[in-house]
């Protein structure tokens, strides 16, 4: 069993034998998520009501509900992923308080890339190389690297927006992941593919996709989109996509 060195009662003078040591366990409410019960990876808090979860964790319990998995407190009435927040403080805290536990995240997202000939994303270097080599910085002024860093690649954040299918089309499965986060280089025929492939499509659907007032062409790329869409195309960062389905025309 872990434990934790804490000052006595004499303060931070006190002799190291004084120390009063408590259990790591006495700390898992704090530090472990209420989702994967392990301890807390990418600290991410509800605004609404502060209850903390892994990210993944919660990102996850979004997409069937609009609700804190603690409290049962809606979130948001449509974009429950609008209300949450990083905890970096926290997530530094847990590392401090579980040996090992940053490298060890660390090897499995690296081992997570290698394993699907990916390429491992490299750490976010906070000042430029001629800054560190003149100003030393503090420790406490770099802001914490998140484990589970997105590539920068992944340079668009999608919210793919349902809007009806036309009469005659059915057995299609719903769109459980709305929010999607891809290389601006995509084109919309790729957002055409995901859609078909979680929806489970037919053939003989067509998917129209629209930004705006714009139906979109397949060869048209999402950074182009977002450049030329502007900021009414936009939710908070993210690009609005709304697509329904129709029946191909028999023209």
């Amino acid at each position: 069993m872990a434990w934790l060195s804490a000052p006595g009662a004499a303060g931070v003078n006190s002799d190291p034998e004084d120390e009063l040591k408590l259990p790591l366990s006495q700390f898992y409410p704090y530090i472990r998520c209420a989702l994967c019960c392990g301890f807390l990876i990418d600290a991410t808090t509800i605004t609404e009501c502060l209850h903390t979860f892994c990210k993944c964790c919660i990102v996850k319990h979004f997409y069937h509900s609009i609700r804190c998995p603690t409290c049962n407190l809606v979130v948001h009435q449509t974009q429950p992923l609008y209300n949450i927040r990083p905890d970096r403080q926290l997530q530094d805290i847990v590392y401090k308080m579980v040996p090992f536990l940053e490298d060890l995240e660390r090897e499995q997202m690296c081992n997570f890339y290698k394993e699907r000939g990916l390429q491992v994303p490299r750490p976010v270097t906070m000042f430029p190389p001629a800054a560190v080599d003149t100003v030393k910085r503090p420790r406490k002024d770099q802001v914490p690297q998140s484990v589970f860093s997105v590539p920068p690649e992944l340079d668009v954040s999608l919210l793919l927006e349902f809007v009806g299918a036309e009469e005659g089309i059915c057995n299609y499965k719903p769109l459980e992941r709305r929010y999607v986060q891809v290389s601006g280089g995509a084109t919309i025929r790729h957002v055409e593919l995901f859609i078909r492939r979680k929806m489970e499509l037919s053939p003989s659907c067509q998917v129209d996709v629209v930004c705006g007032d714009h139906l979109l062409d397949h060869y048209q790329s999402l950074r182009d989109i977002q450049s030329s869409a502007g900021e009414g195309a936009l939710q908070t960062g993210l690009l609005v996509l709304h697509f329904g389905l129709v029946l191909p025309s028999l023209a």
